[in-house]
């Protein structure tokens, strides 16, 4: 139990670099993907199998208004609620956040109305 928990201490001081170096070993000499390898990390090394924290948090961006920029600005204007010369300016200033912290399926249906309105959207 002493061995595993000195491991555990070796493991939580090791800086970025290193953790890279020890991916790579992993990797190459045992097979291991990296990702596994940062899962385990992240668990504390006991192979619990911790889940990766999923994005719940999302942003749309406006990336250009492209051919339709009116009605890319209607949309604009419907979706945020913002008055007519906000949503133009916003639309004229692209790229920009048209909403931001969106949950996921908010995002990709805003995406989908200003994408049917012309506009290249980008979802992050």
């Amino acid at each position: 139990m002493a061995d595993v928990k000195s491991l555990a201490e070796q493991l939580v001081g090791l800086t970025v670099k290193e953790v890279q170096e020890l991916a790579d070993v992993l990797k190459n000499e045992y097979g291991i993907e990296p990702a596994a390898a940062a899962v385990v990390v992240a668990a504390g090394g006991d192979g619990g199998g911790a889940a990766v924290e999923e994005k719940t948090s999302f942003n749309v961006v406006l990336k250009s208004a492209g051919a339709s920029k009116l009605n890319v600005v209607k949309v604009v204007k419907d979706l945020t609620g913002l008055g007519l010369k906000e949503a133009k300016e916003l639309v004229d200033g692209a790229p920009k956040s048209v909403k931001e912290g969106v949950s996921k399926a908010e995002a990709e249906d805003l995406k989908a109305k200003l994408t049917e309105a012309g506009a290249d959207v980008e979802i992050q």
